[in-house]
This record gives structure tokens, sequence and C-alpha cells, in this order.
């Protein structure tokens, strides 16, 4: 059973790497057996991280320090990733922007930056991937989306679009590459403390509210991603693509 769950060999490029969802995610596929790199724009907090995970996890770590919102620079960045460990075999797109404007406040410029970093990176990233994936005959792509995959919040209209538009594309994804052996899923979390949250979580009562919510009492740990992240990047999930998973503590059951 446990080499179901063994990713020796395998190479994960995993962006928002350097803090909150992504660095859990690189962290759990390390500990398995991959080799990750892990690709973001703060550079001193990646190396950090990097040398944390060399040191304590299975597998070994390298970054990539790269703008996303460059989508031009994409492909690039894939290379230099494969430089590091080889060509990625799994994907973690976990970067992401939520602006968290009234509707009257959002621009042009703030509504392009959450699509193109929620949805459109994860689309062109996952495509720079591709051939080295087709190549070796294998993927596993985890999209990150969202209880607003789902529901609308307040003062989240552009980040409820993109996540979204994660759950078809996540879809699509599946459709195009999972009779070529690259499967596509996406986990939807609820509540976790990152730094994209930090406004609810500096709210006792908005905390206490969203953990009521839940069917199981409480908002979300961070290690909660380990399980789900490493099930969806091994052959334990190999007859499942284009699903979106809920990791919301029974948030979205209620």
């Amino acid at each position: 059973m446990s080499q179901l769950f063994d990713l020796s060999g395998e190479v994960a490029l995993c962006t928002g790497g350097a803090s909150g969802i992504g660095k859990q995610m690189a962290i759990a596929l390390s500990d398995a057996g991959a080799n990750v790199v892990l690709v973001g724009r703060k550079e001193k907090a990646l190396k950090e991280v990097a040398d944390s995970i060399s040191t304590n996890g299975k597998g070994k770590a390298a970054y990539v320090a790269a703008d996303l919102l460059d989508r031009a620079n994409l492909e690039n960045v894939v290379e230099k990733t494969k430089e590091h460990f080889g060509s990625p075999t799994i994907l973690t797109n976990a970067a992401g922007v939520n602006l968290r404007q009234p509707a009257d406040d959002i621009t042009i410029e703030s509504w392009d930056e959450t699509i193109n970093i929620n949805l459109s990176v994860p689309f062109f990233l996952a495509k720079a991937c591709l051939k080295g994936m087709l190549e070796k005959g294998r993927g596993k792509i985890i999209n990150i989306a969202s209880l607003q995959s789902f529901r609308a919040f307040p003062n989240s209209i552009a980040y409820g679009a993109s996540k979204g538009g994660i759950t078809q594309l996540t879809r699509a994804m599946a459709e195009a590459w999972s009779k070529d052996g690259i499967l596509t899923n996406a986990i939807a979390p609820g509540f976790f403390e990152t730094n994209l949250t930090s406004k609810v979580f500096e709210n006792k009562e908005l905390v206490e509210h969203h953990a009521k919510m839940t069917a199981i009492g409480r908002n979300g740990d961070l290690q909660d991603f380990d399980g789900l992240t490493v099930f969806l990047a091994s052959k334990a999930s190999d007859y499942i693509t284009g699903q979106v998973i809920s990791l919301d503590g029974g948030y979205t059951a209620k």
C-alpha cells in the first residue's frame, strides 16, 4: 500500500511556495519523497523554505524567483525548474491574490491582476509543463479552488469569478489531457490562516463564525492539506481527474 503514496523520483513545481498553502503543499510532497521547486517573487523567503525542506524533508528542494504575472516568462520558469531536478511531473498552483475590494472599487487593473494570477497562470503554467509531462508519460496538476467556487462572499467579486473559473478550468484541463496520463484536480479549501486570509483572522467573531459554519467545528490547520495533497499527486489517485475536492471541514455540506 505504501508505494501508492510514495513520490520518490517525482519533481514538483510549487507556486506560492514561500508561505501559506503553497509552502505546506511543498513540505508534504517533499515528505512523501518528491524533489520540489518553489516559485514566487520573494527570493529570501523562498530560499529559507527551500533550505528547511532540504534539511528536514525526504526529497530535496530548490527555488526559482519569478513574477508569475509576467505570463511571457512562464516557459522560462519551467526551464529553470528543469535545471534543478528535471521536468516537473507534479504542478501545484497555489499562488493567488484576493484584494477584497467592494464592487465599486474594482478597477480594470485590479480585476486583471486577480484573474491573471488566480486563473490564467494555472493554465499557462500547466501548458508550459505539458511537454515534459508528456515525455515522461505522467503528470499530476493540483489547482486551488475555494469556498467561493460555489458561493459568494462580500467584497470578493473578482476573486469569486476567478475561483469559479478554476472549477471549470480543472474539468477542461482534465478533459484535454487525462487520456495522455496527465490528471488535473483541484482542492477547495475552507478557512485557513494565511497571508490571504489575515484580515479574516484578525476578527475573532468572524473566525468563530466560520468555525461554527463547518460540520467539524473548527477552521483548518495548514497540516490538513498534507494528506489530500500527497493523495492527488500520487499513484493512489490515478483514476481521479477533473474533480474539485472540498477541504473545508464540512462547510459546504451544511
